[in-house]
């Protein structure tokens, strides 16, 4: 077996992608997609149609043209993840609107949306993760989801301090950053390259592993935003890995011998001790973590200045 294939027997394999064509080629179970993806496959020739079927959505829907926009946003987001179901046998991730971050109703609200959208298409809401950030309101706003029934993936995600509060609030799932952790403490140190088994992004994943495992925590683990297959391959046996085509192709192209790296045995033996978190603490942790603090809030600005990117360019159209 290639080293792909290898990985598969011990962890669940996602598709950290909007392009159809990557996702029929590696058949993963889930697939995950964000903002930034969705902008650079809504750009591209092939995946037209979709765009155009949420202009139409838009323009028949009422209101002004502030709320034609923004359930044309939606429109793309839910049309690129009913065509996602279409290959993969699992679940897909929407993402809802980072400009919300901070706004707990908001957030459930759009996530709502978003779901009926789905439903009314025929999608049921198992089959879907509702992305939000892992700020405080975001949080609070999935753990209301959650009591509906309807099932979130917390992303954003740079410390064990988001991760215990978000497997308090009961989500289904978080999705641990890696790789930019990473890029974060190679810029601190003035490094250009810090080998997996002292990788900061890795032990953070670890660490949340070994909680939630040593604990009891229902909510599953999807380690995310991978810089290198070495990376990969350090989590080997945690619950999910979502993973861009690029890495993805290269595991597959490789032979690498793959054993599990995270264990029930080593989470159990662990010396964690739980943590209580009410939002004082909660917010006092993150402050004082200067790198999930910092990453936090630039990814919530990336994402945003995307969707503004992409209204943009469906505000032209509509």
């Amino acid at each position: 077996m290639n080293t792909l294939e290898q990985l598969k027997q011990y962890t669940t394999v996602v598709a950290d992608t909007g392009d159809f064509q990557s996702i029929k080629k590696y058949k993963p179970q889930d697939s995950t997609t964000n903002p930034s993806l969705i902008l650079q496959a809504a750009l591209q020739p092939t995946y037209q149609p979709l765009v155009e079927d949420a202009i139409r959505y838009a323009q028949k829907s009422g209101g002004d043209t502030k709320q034609k926009l923004r359930e044309g946003l939606k429109k793309v987001f839910v049309n690129f993840g009913i065509e996602i179901l279409k290959i993969v046998p699992g679940r897909v991730s929407t993402e809802v609107d980072a400009r919300l971050s901070f706004r707990i109703y908001d957030t459930v609200s759009y996530a709502k949306g978003l779901i009926r959208m789905y439903e009314k298409e025929g999608i049921p809401r198992e089959r879907v993760l509702i992305k939000v950030a892992s700020t405080w309101e975001g949080i609070q706003a999935a753990q209301i989801l959650e009591k509906e029934g309807i099932h979130t993936n917390l992303t954003l995600l740079f410390c064990l301090t988001q991760a215990i509060a978000c497997a308090d609030a009961g989500v289904t799932l978080i999705s641990p950053f890696v790789g930019r952790i990473l890029d974060w403490y190679k810029k601190e140190k003035g490094v250009d390259h810090i080998p997996a088994e002292n990788d900061p992004g890795v032990h953070s994943v670890r660490e949340i592993y070994h909680y939630y495992k040593k604990f009891g925590y229902p909510t599953e683990i999807m380690g995310a935003s991978f810089r290198n297959k070495e990376e990969i391959l350090a989590l080997a046996g945690c619950d999910l890995l979502t993973i861009s085509p690029k890495l993805l192709e290269e595991l597959e192209n490789a032979d690498i011998p793959v054993q599990p790296q995270l264990t029930l045995e080593a989470a159990r033996q662990s010396k964690m001790e739980k943590v209580s978190l009410d939002e004082m603490a909660f917010r006092w942790h993150l402050n004082e973590n200067p790198m999930a603090n910092e990453k936090l809030s630039e990814g919530i600005r990336r994402f945003s200045n995307d969707i503004r990117t992409l209204e943009k360019y469906l505000s032209e159209k509509i």
